[in-house]
């Protein structure tokens, strides 16, 4: 599962860019990918993948070593550089083979994801929580999703537990509350819905997706093992209110099946949907190393749906691609792609959590270095290619050499003119030919009082004859330059005398009329919010479905 997986990875190809996924595929999904890389290796042992997955993490991280690389900052959304602050999290907690000395190490890698989030909480709209979008030229930034939320929520309290810091902590707690506040976490049922828009506060978009239950289960798990007392009780009912709440994702003959309810079962799941059961399974394996009680409810999901997953990894041209629907064993559905594979990969990989390892802390076993006040001054909402650190001053030596570069530049680009407008079939010489096209630019450029002036100048000389001024009566005109040069004459050339001629011997220079081009341009692919569309009704819990599941119906070049 994970080499068909890595075989849609181009990353560590010659010529590519080490952690991008290949087109249509976002850049969230490669920060997503990364992280599956090191499950695979810490449940697996085997290191094959990780040179490449920390290659993928580090060249991705940006000048400031926050995940706002320029390549991706215009178009970047909180919950795309959430993904990546996750997977470094993980590989923090996991002791994956830290960076070189000289590299941002994971530990503060995901303190500066976390540092430029903080900093973006918005209480102008909404009493408070992160927009989806970063900046506000961004189709999107004008909605408040809960993925953005749990991301947040998740780093927050895995940092808190990591490192012992309050503060940490502080804000996942007021990350549930806001979301409690808006109505996007039901109290009751512990669903978790899709966002809301910052011009209707009120207006809740209904659709559950598996990932956003998943980030908040681990992330409430996190706030369980780093509290005590009775806080830590508060957490534990959190912790099984939201597993209660993920069971709306169970499907099958016997309710054990993972789905993607909102989308799956009428085949509308997009590229991006295609991967949210990968991190449910992983979220959902991890939380029983921190809420150990969780573990008999939680191994029996995976293992049904492994089973079920792994059945239908009998297609594609290798005979062993994974499809979207479990729900139908031994069927391949016909779908493969990144997504599918981590999915299987992810849930089947889940069943070795009792074989491995807790995750580690500062104080247990942890080995990254962390830096508290890591990240970029400018949080992104203004500058996309801020720098935190700023540009080393010119030394002179820079300057000289930039100096003579320029004017090698310079005589390249004239001695290329020179090779581009010298004829080298002609039997004139080069400086004839200077002289031949000096006259064509004073001709050409649509002056009839230059090339009278011209003219009177050689009459003056004794070159013109008094027979030869005729030419001013025939010259070229304005209009008739003009309009050759943009293709509307019916003239195929314009013939001009160029040097002392008779009217028996008139060397002539011919010069093609222009065509008209149109100029080859592709537009940027436009980046736009998801539009909403609804079916009759969505999942409300087990057993309570009325017909459908509430479906998203994503625009070219839509985001989760």
């Amino acid at each position: 599962m994970t080499e068909d997986m890595m075989s849609f990875y181009t990353g560590d190809q010659p010529g590519q860019v080490p952690g991008l996924l290949p087109q249509p595929y976002y850049w969230w999904e490669a920060g997503a990918l990364m992280g599956s890389l090191i499950d695979y290796w810490y449940y697996t042992g085997d290191t094959r993948w990780n040179n490449v997955t920390s290659e993928g993490l580090l060249f991705q991280a940006g000048p400031n070593n926050d995940y706002m690389p320029p390549n991706q900052t215009v178009t970047e959304g909180n919950d795309d550089q959430g993904f990546w602050g996750m997977a470094v999290m993980t590989a923090a907690e996991y002791n994956f083979d830290n960076p070189p000395p000289n590299k941002p190490q994971w530990l503060s890698l995901a303190q500066a994801v976390f540092n430029t989030q903080a900093a973006r909480w918005d209480t102008q709209d909404c009493g408070g929580g992160l927009r989806w979008q970063i900046f506000t030229f961004n189709n999107g930034y004008d909605y408040k999703n809960s993925i953005s939320q749990a991301c947040f929520f998740n780093i927050a309290a895995r940092l808190a537990r990591y490192t012992g810091n309050q503060s940490y902590a502080e804000w996942a707690d007021r990350t549930w509350d806001w979301m409690v506040a808006a109505n996007l976490l039901d109290r009751e049922y512990y669903y978790v819905y899709d966002g809301t828009h910052t011009s209707n506060c009120s207006g809740i978009t209904p659709y559950q997706w598996t990932y956003n239950a998943g980030a908040f289960l681990l992330g409430a798990a996190a706030m369980y093992n780093y509290t005590t007392g009775a806080v830590q009780q508060i957490w534990r009912d959190r912790v099984d209110g939201l597993l209660n709440g993920t069971m709306v994702f169970f499907t099958g003959e016997n309710k054990n099946i993972m789905t993607e309810v909102a989308c799956e079962p009428v085949d509308l799941c997009d590229l991006d949907q295609q991967s949210f059961k990968a991190y449910l399974s992983r979220w959902m394996a991890a939380t029983t190393k921190w809420a150990p009680w969780t573990f008999n409810r939680i191994k029996p999901l995976l293992e049904s749906s492994a089973t079920a997953a792994a059945s239908t990894c009998v297609g594609g041209p290798n005979g062993r691609l994974c499809g979207l629907k479990w729900t139908v064993p031994g069927k391949w559905d016909g779908s493969q792609g990144v997504g599918q594979q981590m999915a299987a990969m992810e849930v089947v990989l889940g069943n070795l959590i009792k074989e491995v390892s807790s995750p580690v802390t500062n104080d247990a076993g942890g080995t990254s270095i962390g830096n508290p006040g890591a990240g970029g001054s400018d949080v992104g909402r203004t500058d996309p290619f801020h720098r935190s650190d700023p540009w080393t001053p010119v030394s002179t030596s820079g300057k000289a050499g930039a100096w003579i570069l320029t004017i090698l530049a310079i005589l390249g680009l004239v001695t290329g003119c020179i090779f581009v407008l010298l004829d080298e079939t002609s039997r004139t010489s080069p400086k004839e030919q200077f002289s031949e096209l000096r006259a064509v630019v004073i001709t050409a450029g649509g002056s009839r009082s230059s090339l009278r002036s011209c003219i009177k100048l050689r009459k003056e000389n004794g070159v013109l004859g008094k027979d030869e001024t005729a030419v001013k009566e025939n010259g070229v005109g304005s209009s008739d330059s003009d309009r050759t040069l943009q293709g509307g004459s019916t003239k195929s050339e314009i013939i001009i005398a160029a040097r002392p001629f008779t009217n028996d011997d008139i060397p002539i220079i011919k010069v093609p009329s222009p065509r008209d081009r149109k100029p080859s341009r592709r537009p940027p692919r436009p980046r736009s919010i998801q539009s909403d569309s609804y079916l009759d009704s969505y999942w409300k819990g087990e057993g309570t479905t009325t017909g459908g599941a509430a479906v998203r119906e994503h625009e070219e070049g839509s985001k989760p």
